[in-house]
């Protein structure tokens, strides 16, 4: 069951970015993002024991633009669950749920060969200015016509540079 996520499951989301990323650092992330009040939403998946096995974290982006912008990351799964579709639902979830947001496109700084999957590419980035652009990381989708045709300049929130 994928759901959004509520301050009681946050342990349990702290454990499963930390094991999934090996390190502190990306659920360090989203905490100074919460604090912070830039998290635009959590989404989660729950096994059939109501156990969690996997989080997604969406952030707004500040833009040059009138338009909604948001960040994908992270996106973690646990350790013993990676493999098995979680990361896949909650992705397809959340690209469903960052439209209901409004957001006009999404961009992720992830691996380059699992985000394509899902639609995002480098090139869909190219003209999106921020401090990754350039990387083939750095990659952005379309959730709205046009959203990445015009040059764009993004900011990300203070949490990721911490």
């Amino acid at each position: 069951m994928i759901r959004h996520a509520r301050p009681a499951d946050h342990a349990a989301i702290r454990d499963i970015v930390h094991a999934a990323f090996g390190q502190a650092d990306e659920a360090d992330l989203v905490e100074r993002l919460r604090a912070a009040g830039d998290v635009m939403f959590e989404l989660i998946e729950e096994d059939e024991n109501g156990e969690i096995v996997g989080h997604i974290l969406y952030s707004r982006l500040w833009a040059d633009s009138v338009h909604l912008y948001a960040a994908l990351a992270p996106l973690a799964v646990r350790p013993d669950r990676q493999r098995d579709g979680v990361g896949k639902r909650l992705t397809a979830a959340s690209l469903e749920t960052a439209k209901e947001f409004g957001a006009h496109a999404v961009i992720v700084l992830g691996h380059p060969e699992y985000y394509p999957k899902f639609g995002f590419s480098a090139q869909a980035a190219a003209k999106v200015k921020s401090p990754y652009s350039g990387s083939p990381a750095f990659m952005a989708l379309a959730l709205e016509d046009g959203a990445l045709d015009e040059a764009l300049l993004v900011a990300y929130p203070d949490a990721f540079s911490g």
